[in-house]
């Protein structure tokens, strides 16, 4: 089923909406002609609860990797080597085993306790580092997960906490950090939907960003149940590739905000990804997308380093698996494709717009509506209540039908006795 023919009952909206939204997290402001202020909270795009240290490591590959073929994602590629992805979070832990090797520390930033001997590796909420593992974790014996670009450097920069501690202005502040340390790829795994002008200091930090050929990834938030599409920053703002959650059967996850900024969508559904002092655990939330795609652009950046920040978001945009033939505002071009995106780079350039353009050929509708054994979880509920009802109809139908039979039969015996009796 598309992802924009889904739909839910108010009432399990309603509950669904309790259960995901993550703490701390205030509901989203409809973006109309609201005064802006000097500078707006910004909160983390998944829930941070996870226990840490953790015992836990996933031996299998986890569902999100499973689909891609990593040997042949890599084919080509050093694994993103040279390439640095600065991660604008919670902090990043350098403890984990699976990050020990892949955090700049000294390139970092920790703009929560500025001037007091501030460490960006102190991630109290787990949320950066479980970013930072989706794009450079390791390889590591014993466990299936590993990240997109494995050899690529991460910059910590601790710029939000669970409190919502960050605001509009320290994004960007980070932003303007991460440009000045050579990040190549910025991810910014949160949002707020208080509408920020072209003018804002956030909105002109991302244009210098772009100018210089840095790629910037943003989670497009956690406020979609209701299904109605709203703009979230800063990946609402031009150039900034904006990433939607995907779940197992690539479509739109049920909390994944909508709007026509998404770019694209990548899993976030049960993300296995690393947390702070070792170990891992799982997570939802298009803050764990985003890394996703962040990974592949660090490959991207790495085959392609004269390439602008435009054509590295097109290449990632035209490659992905289309649900639709065209734009969607659930999952923009589609869910991003790694293998395809990095191998067929070396094809041609793409055009140099940050969407598609409109002469690109596109994938084509087919032309007979395919087969389809599984249902979504969606389906089955309608289903299921379609069931329930048709049930209902045919009892109330033959609980009356007995009654109506046994009132008959019991008026024909009293006849039958007052007529022998006469």
């Amino acid at each position: 089923m598309s992802p924009t023919k889904a739909a839910l009952p108010a009432a399990v909206l309603a509950v669904l909406a309790v259960l995901l939204t993550a703490p701390g997290a205030r509901p989203s402001a409809p973006a109309h002609d609201a005064p802006e202020r000097p500078a707006e909270r910004v909160r983390l795009d998944g829930s941070g609860g996870c226990t840490y240290p953790s015992e836990k490591q996933f031996k299998a590959r986890p569902w999100s990797l499973q689909r891609v073929l990593l040997d042949e994602l890599w084919q080509g590629t050093d694994k993103g080597r040279g390439v640095r992805v600065a991660v604008i979070d919670t902090g990043v832990d350098d403890v984990n085993p699976q990050l020990a090797g892949a955090v700049d520390k000294a390139a970092g930033l920790d703009l929560l306790t500025e001037g007091s001997g501030g460490d960006p590796t102190n991630d109290e909420v787990g949320h950066g580092t479980k970013v930072a593992g989706i794009i450079a974790a390791r390889p590591r014996e014993g466990t299936g997960f590993v990240g997109l670009a494995p050899n690529a450097t991460v910059i910590p920069i601790r710029q939000n906490d669970a409190d919502s501690s960050g605001d509009s202005d320290s994004m960007a502040r980070a932003i303007d950090h991460a440009v000045a340390r050579g990040a190549d790829v910025i991810n910014i795994s949160q949002d707020t939907t208080k509408p920020l002008s072209a003018s804002s200091a956030l909105a002109e930090s991302v244009r210098e960003a772009i100018a210089r050929k840095v790629v910037v990834v943003a989670s497009a938030g956690n406020d979609g149940l209701d299904g109605k599409a709203r703009n979230t920053y800063p990946a609402a703002f031009d150039g900034v590739l904006a990433v939607a959650s995907s779940d197992r059967n690539n479509e739109r996850a049920a909390f994944s905000q909508a709007g026509d900024f998404v770019g694209v969508a990548a899993p976030g559904v049960d993300i296995v990804s690393t947390v702070p002092g070792g170990g891992q655990c799982t997570d939802s939330g298009t803050s764990f997308s985003a890394p996703f795609v962040a990974g592949v652009a660090a490959l991207l950046k790495e085959k392609h380093p004269d390439w602008t920040t435009a054509q590295i978001v097109t290449q990632i945009e035209q490659t992905a698996e289309r649900s639709v033939n065209g734009h969607d505002d659930f999952v923009g071009w589609g869910v991003v494709d790694p293998v395809r995106a990095v191998q067929e780079s070396d094809l041609a350039e793409p055009p140099s717009s940050p969407v598609p353009d409109p002469g690109v050929t596109r994938a084509q509708a087919p032309d007979v509506a395919p087969f389809s054994l599984a249902e979504t979880p969606a389906e089955r509920d309608e289903r299921l209540a379609t069931y329930a009802l048709g049930i209902t109809a045919v009892l109330i139908t033959v609980i009356g039908g007995t009654a109506v039979a046994l009132r008959d039969l019991r008026r024909r015996r009293n006849d039958g006795g007052a007529g022998r009796g006469a």
